[in-house]
């Protein structure tokens, strides 16, 4: 069995919108990002960041699990395409998510499924997304 080692950093973001203009968003860490509303904009809208936390959170948990499986000196690269489908009915949320992760490297099909495996299990991103977590909303004066 292999051992999960969890390491923390400083994590959460900042969301800001005047009345005029489009929201923006700073991390704990410093990082910024626009936020999109037009459906033909580039960037990223709140959605795509959903997905987009999910794909980092995957390529960087095959990274440690082909490191924690001793696969490391095959590894080329991975990429995590991740995609999602708004629900029909109901409140507005997403209904699936698909991600499709592919592996480069002399890898067979059992060492990728193990691989893919242990880092849906590392990943803290696809963790909260399987295990909802309490979400708490409140509102103060600015």
């Amino acid at each position: 069995m292999v051992e999960i080692k969890m390491k923390t950093r400083v994590t959460g973001a900042t969301a800001t919108m005047a009345a005029r203009g489009h929201a923006s968003l700073v991390s704990e860490t410093g990082g910024a990002l626009d936020v999109t509303t037009g459906v033909s904009d580039p960037g990223f809208n709140p959605l795509d960041m959903l997905y987009a936390s999910l794909a980092a959170c995957l390529v960087l948990s095959v990274k440690g699990a082909v490191v924690q499986l001793h696969l490391l000196d095959g590894f080329e690269s991975v990429t995590a395409h991740v995609t999602g489908e708004k629900a029909h009915e109901g409140p507005s949320r997403v209904a699936a998510i698909r991600a499709d992760i592919r592996i480069a490297g002399p890898y067979t099909e059992e060492q990728r499924a193990e691989i893919v495996t242990l880092a849906k299990k590392l990943c803290t991103v696809s963790n909260t997304l399987s295990v909802l977590p309490e979400i708490s909303v409140s509102a103060t004066a600015a």
